[in-house]
């Protein structure tokens, strides 16, 4: 029997809950995979009046599945009330998170899908992760250099090379080292996880035109050339640095399957435009897929029966193709 996925809950308070049992409600029509919830049960039903499936093992989840929404519960979310986060429900997503990681990385669960959390209340409680991302990479064991973070939409990919940091520290992080280790696990991943035999990709100046050949910039030239240069003698499809201005129109997504920016926006301003409502966060470089919604908590309109479930769908049917596509390399 196949694997179920394991979707952690993220925080209690926020839209979590609502998107997952949403994405259940549209399990036909999407053809998702069985998949069950790992969080505090109440949760879901503060914001959710359909069936629920309280699970005690991964393994109940396919049956439960076609009638009911499984939750593997943990019961330690405080008080729930939709759109007002405490230190409680952040003890609670994290568990959540640490045991729906746990059941991926002992192949209990097909693959993890993560819900949103609250960093600001997880910092409240000795979080030390710049996010998940990081978390779970260390929980697989990989250094947080090798794991990639990738924004997927329909017609657009990203991976920012450096993530959660103040802008004015980027040029001081960029090296050729960590730009050719983020295209290696790009092109991996592209491979791995999407089917792409001979995976493009297209690189991004850091300066405004590219630097114009040193002239605002030698970023470029320092950098961002001599490794695509390393990945070409790697035999990988790389090109750039492009200006990013001109990166993300029709014509020219077209030609590349997947961006690599500089910096956390200069990579999200795109996707966001472009998919807000579809956006998936898939982390490359993982023994475990893994994928999450491209968006927050939402406090502010969690309970309100607001929250879209187009991302959440996206991103658990991503984890499926992904762990199926996986499965189909290595047989």
């Amino acid at each position: 029997m196949t694997l179920p996925l394991a979707v952690s809950m993220g925080d209690p308070a926020g839209i979590g809950p609502e998107v997952i049992a949403k994405a259940w409600i549209k399990r036909e029509a999407h053809v998702l995979m069985p998949f069950f919830a790992v969080g505090d049960a109440r949760a879901i039903a503060a914001v959710w009046q359909g069936p629920i499936a309280r699970i005690s093992d991964p393994a109940e989840a396919n049956q439960a599945f076609a009638t009911a929404l499984p939750v593997l519960n943990v019961e330690d979310g405080g008080d729930i009330t939709p759109g007002r986060p405490d230190v409680d429900g952040a003890r609670c997503a994290l568990h959540s998170l640490e045991m729906a990681a746990g059941l991926a990385r002992s192949d209990a669960a097909r693959a993890l899908i993560t819900g949103p959390v609250s960093k600001a209340q997880l910092y409240q409680i000795g979080f030390s992760y710049p996010g998940q991302t990081e978390f779970i990479a260390e929980r697989c064991g990989i250094s947080g250099e090798n794991a990639v973070m990738m924004l997927a939409g329909p017609t657009l990919r990203v991976v920012p090379v450096t993530t959660h940091v103040a802008l004015d520290k980027v040029s001081a992080m960029l090296s050729v080292e960590l730009i050719v280790a983020k295209g290696r696990a790009t092109a991996r991943g592209l491979q791995r996880n999407f089917g792409i035999a001979a995976p493009r990709l297209a690189f991004a100046g850091f300066n405004p035109h590219a630097g114009e050949g040193g002239a605002i910039g030698r970023e470029e030239i320092d950098f961002i050339i001599p490794a695509i240069e390393i990945l070409r003698d790697e035999g990988i499809d790389a090109t750039g640095p492009f200006a990013a201005d001109t990166m993300f129109h029709d014509r020219a997504r077209v030609t590349y399957d997947a961006a690599i920016c500089c910096y956390h926006d200069q990579a999200l301003v795109p996707l966001k435009t472009l998919h807000f409502d579809e956006g998936v966060n898939i982390t490359l470089g993982l023994p475990i897929v893994r994928t999450s919604p491209d968006h927050g908590t939402a406090f502010g309109i969690a309970g309100q029966d607001k929250a879209e479930p187009g991302a959440m769908i996206a991103a658990i049917k991503m984890a499926g193709d992904a762990t199926a596509r996986r499965a189909a390399a290595d047989a």
